[in-house]
């Protein structure tokens, strides 16, 4: 009733004695499938809807979690990080198991960078344990094996056989009547059939205590394992999170247990941090294009140099939105390396062949500011304005858009603005450093291809002067 009350749900559906995120069993367990209305039509988004789902439900006598699907259908039961506590003991002690998951769950909550901690694992629901004297059961002659077999078929019945009538097929099965097992202590009342056919009640050798325990037990990799998961906290990605996780799990937990990752959070955990790789490939590969264009390991610093401007502005407006540093952003920080990049090979570029000419580095530097400031403010503010719908989309996949968005916006915001004031103290820096040197033995200042410029240039002037002079020569003719 409490979801139905909610603006945006437009429906609830509901299974008793149901878990669905480990697929258990149990008298005290369900699971309501919740389903929001059309983007259209409610103004909440998901976690909007959890978090005042979460307020209404707080004061009910029950554990109740929430929680979104997962982001790739198959991966996993929900959406943030899924792991597994491992008991990898020799000795099976759940109530100590209980212990450690516990505390290793409140270890967990401390931390900043995870929210929406929960773990279904428990050892305190009650139950009776049958406690069989082997002694007493031989001396009456009593097989265990057979005891338990139809202790089983008594308590939890057997098929026997099938038969068809009325043209229906009918099962049988075997079963102690209802009046016989309505208790748990009913079972010290039965019997069952020894070595010598004689009837030996089950209380000849058989005792009942209560107890407590696991209401299922559940096993990753052979290992009694406790399902733990949860979400990444507000501005942190599920690469910090899963980070944080294997601190706490270093620190905490006693030997003999370990933690295992599940469904999405095992392929990322796999996989690494692969995007700090990822971006100095991209750096090296455009020094190396740098290099081979002003001719010169030194010069490219003044364009490489001038990009942690933008990567800061990128970052910054991330954490001012609340963003988290995830693969939108990374693809954001990738696409300002060509951006920005390209506004300093037009300054750099232009202040090269200043120099060339005969300028002086700090000539070439200002000059090269002055001739490229209006192109670089003109083509990169369009850029931010086309990013703008982005940054304050709404709707499904906004938070992406917003991510991305803010990552490219904040760099290049950033990166223009302090870019045009960096790269020409840059270029002064580097290109002093330079002047002098060259790569081979008198070579000439001038590239290659501006020779072939300047020759095909003189080359066309004295092709025009032939045609010209063969015009005139006609005209004389046609004259005479």
């Amino acid at each position: 009733m409490i979801a139905r009350k909610i603006e945006g749900v437009s429906s609830v559906t509901s299974l008793a004695g149901y878990e669905i995120l480990t697929e258990g069993r149990g008298s005290n367990a369900g699971t309501c499938l919740i389903n929001l209305k059309d983007w259209s039509e409610r103004k909440q988004s998901v976690k909007e809807v959890i978090e005042e789902l979460e307020k209404e439900s707080k004061d009910l006598p029950a554990n109740i979690e929430y929680f979104e699907p997962p982001a790739v259908p198959g991966y996993g039961t929900s959406d943030g990080f899924s792991l597994r506590l491992l008991d990898k003991g020799s000795d099976v002690d759940y109530q100590e198991f209980d212990r450690v998951n516990t505390e290793f769950v409140a270890a967990l909550r401390k931390r900043k960078e995870l929210s929406g901690l929960f773990a279904f694992y428990s050892a305190k629901y009650p139950q009776y344990e049958i406690s069989v004297d082997n002694e007493l059961a031989m001396q009456k002659g009593v097989s265990l094996g057979n005891a338990m077999e139809n202790l089983n078929i008594m308590i939890g019945s057997t098929y026997e056989q099938g038969f068809i009538r009325f043209n229906n097929y009918y099962k049988v099965y075997t079963q102690a009547g209802p009046e016989f097992r309505k208790q748990p202590s009913d079972i010290l009342n039965m019997f069952v059939k020894n070595d010598h056919g004689e009837m030996v009640p089950y209380s000849a050798f058989m005792k009942i205590k209560k107890t407590q325990g696991p209401n299922e037990i559940t096993r990753y990799n052979l290992y009694i394992s406790s399902l733990i998961n949860g979400t990444p906290a507000k501005g942190y990605s599920s690469g910090d999170a899963i980070k944080a996780i294997k601190e706490v799990a270093a620190q905490s937990l006693p030997r003999g247990y370990d933690i295992a990752w599940e469904g999405l959070s095992y392929d990322e955990a796999k996989r690494g941090n692969e995007a700090i790789y990822l971006f100095i490939i991209v750096i090296f590969f455009v020094y190396l294009i740098l290099a081979a264009q002003y001719e010169s390991f030194l010069l490219p610093f003044a364009v490489i140099l001038s990009l942690p401007p933008g990567i800061f502005g990128s970052f910054f407006l991330l954490k001012a939105m609340g963003l988290a540093n995830n693969i939108y952003a990374q693809v954001g920080l990738i696409m300002l390396v060509g951006l920005l990049g390209k506004n300093a090979v037009l300054i750099v570029e232009f202040a090269v062949q200043k120099h060339n000419k005969g300028a002086t580095v700090l000539a070439a530097a200002i000059e090269g500011a002055k001739a490229r400031f209006r192109p670089i403010l003109m083509t990169s503010f369009a850029f931010i304005a086309g990013l703008i719908p982005l940054v304050i989309a709404t709707g499904p996949g906004a938070v992406g858009n917003h991510t991305i968005g803010a990552s490219a916006l904040g760099g290049m915001l950033f990166g223009t603005v302090f870019g045009v004031i960096i790269v020409p103290g840059l270029y002064f820096i580097f290109g002093k450093l330079q002047e002098g040197r060259y790569l081979i033995r008198d070579e000439d200042k001038n590239p290659l291809s501006e020779d072939f410029v300047e020759s095909d240039s003189s080359l066309t002037k004295k092709i025009k002067k032939i045609i010209a002079r063969i015009r005139n020569k006609k005209d004389n003719e046609t004259t005479s």
